[in-house]
């Protein structure tokens, strides 16, 4: 092993640098195959109601046309197309086994051709009529709909300790606010994409995914075969943010038409379908209520929090996980209710709930801070948490404290006038903020394999994803130490669902839980070589 000068930390060059300027990087939709097919899909342009005819007759008709799959021909799925499995890998899709509508720009056509051209032209000529009904489109309105989403393993909707209200009666002052945040679609550089091909019972997924063994099992569902016999393939892709998370409609949808053509289709979703049919962060609306003693002892929280989701399936923006745990607090609830609406299912998006929730408790808290003249920062010291205060249990580490003395001290906030617009640098109003932020340190179950080769070199692999954030070249760094070999000895492999199993990339956990495993297959290799 590299103890001496170890690889890991270190600047170097990125392993796929040179691929990815060069354009010799293979995307989910750059990938040749004999006979290509190509799928456009059709959405729909009304939020709730029923297909009551689609014609078809002069699309299918068009030159180079192969194949317009309706709800009245696409073939028929176990489960009615809907997979047994929980989000990520599992998610309630339109697989056109009926003609119901639930959101606008809902699938519920699929044109194949022989050119991207002629698809999108025939796809053009695809007339659905609908029986148009009232849809909930209204937040504000919906809100007496609002039911509590089923509670996830260690993440339930609800919280409480102490006694909040007596805590919340007890503060000489109390901050009652509502804050809200805005529907946020993902949008990578990247759309959605996939490639499906078939060979025989064997199916063949090139695909944007940021979970290549929670696609493969996905899809595996949806079709009622064995999960080995949907292979998975995703080297590169070009921005996920939580939206490529989960398998969504589109993913079966090319595979059925490549089924039914008997070719391999290449399905690539067009800019304007990326918002509704593969999530977005939901719209929020949270009520906070903080009390405190005049020395700014905090003595009570209430976190409540609504957020909408899909007719279909719940989908729980857990923006009050962070309030649970960030101050010490001795009375504190959290709430999570979901409001239904006629829209697509939300998503995982850039530190789900963590930031919707962060930004209504900081914002509390300063507003808390001005009404109590004290510092924000010492605000924020006096009600330190030194434990987990909902469990009562302690830091794996924690150096907030050590965090807020240096932003204050590299900041110069020891300058900082604390009345609003009081600071200026000639005629422009400075403001100077601060807040508290955290992120959890997530790990899960990873599998790596690895092998010296007879030239003196090593191929390590694992079934991760690189979603640009450089796991070709971490891995590379964590092997090299752990065999001893410099990287350029070494070829990772990843983003293939045949390779040992790996968790999503998501959740910031990639580095943290590979890592481990392709150190362990290395050492074990270095020794069983030894």
């Amino acid at each position: 092993m590299n103890d001496t000068n170890p690889l890991i930390g270190q600047p170097v060059d990125r392993i796929d640098g040179l691929m990815k300027v060069t354009g010799s990087a293979n995307y989910a939709s750059d990938f040749p195959e004999a006979r290509l097919a190509h799928a456009v899909l059709v959405t729909s342009t009304v939020s709730s109601g029923t297909i009551t005819s689609i014609d078809t007759r002069r699309a299918q008709a068009m030159p180079g046309v192969l194949l317009v799959m309706t709800w009245q021909n696409a073939m028929r799925l176990p489960n009615h197309g809907q997979p047994p499995l929980a989000p990520p890998a599992g998610r309630r899709l339109t697989l056109l086994q009926d003609n119901v509508v639930r959101y606008s720009n809902e699938p519920v056509a699929v044109v194949v051709a022989d050119t991207l051209e002629r698809a999108i032209d025939a796809a053009q000529h695809v007339h659905p009529t609908y029986a148009a009904t009232p849809s909930t489109l209204d937040f504000a309105r919906a809100k007496a709909q609002a039911h509590t989403p089923p509670t996830q393993p260690g993440r339930p909707a609800d919280s409480s300790r102490g006694d909040p209200e007596a805590g919340l009666r007890e503060g000489a002052v109390r901050i009652d606010a509502i804050y809200t945040t805005p529907v946020q679609f993902h949008n990578p550089m990247e759309p959605h994409a996939t490639l499906a091909r078939w060979d025989g019972p064997e199916l063949t997924l090139y695909d944007a995914t940021q979970g290549v063994t929670g696609a493969s099992n996905a899809v595996a569902a949806v079709f009622g075969v064995p999960a080995a016999n949907v292979r998975v393939i995703s080297p590169f892709i070009g921005g996920g943010f939580g939206c490529k998370g989960s398998s969504w409609s589109h993913v079966s949808l090319c595979a059925m038409a490549a089924k039914q053509t008997g070719r391999p289709v290449r399905l690539a979703l067009a800019r304007p379908q990326m918002f509704g049919p593969v999530g977005s962060r939901p719209h929020t609306e949270q009520h906070l209520s903080i009390a405190a003693r005049k020395d700014g002892t905090l003595t009570g929280l209430r976190h409540d929090t609504l957020s909408h989701t899909s007719t279909f399936e719940d989908w729980t923006e857990l923006s009050g996980l962070v309030t649970r745990m960030m101050y010490a607090v001795p009375n504190l609830s959290t709430s999570h209710r979901v409001v239904p609406l006629n829209v697509g299912t939300p998503t995982f998006t850039r530190a789900p709930g963590e930031t919707t929730g962060s930004f209504a408790l900081e914002s509390a808290m300063d507003e808390l801070a001005w009404r109590l003249k004290i510092d924000p920062v010492a605000l924020r010291l006096k009600n330190y948490a030194e434990t987990e205060p909902q469990e009562n249990r302690p830091w794996s580490s924690k150096a907030l404290r050590e965090c807020y003395a240096a932003g204050a001290e590299r900041f110069g906030w020891a300058k900082r006038v604390n009345a609003p617009r009081a600071m200026r640098e000639g005629n422009t109003l400075i403001g100077w903020g601060m807040a508290s932020a955290t992120y959890p340190a997530n790990r899960s179950e990873a599998s790596a394999l690895a092998r010296i080769l007879p030239d003196g070199t090593a191929m390590v692999a694992s079934g991760t994803q690189d979603i640009g954030t450089g796991t070709y070249t971490v891995m590379t760094q964590v092997a090299a130490d752990a065999l001893g070999f410099p990287p350029e000895r070494i070829s990772f492999a990843l983003g293939d669902s045949t390779l040992p199993r790996a968790p999503v990339s998501g959740g910031s956990q990639s580095a943290a839980s590979v890592s481990p495993a392709v150190q362990a297959a290395a050492r074990a290799a270095r020794d069983k070589l030894i």
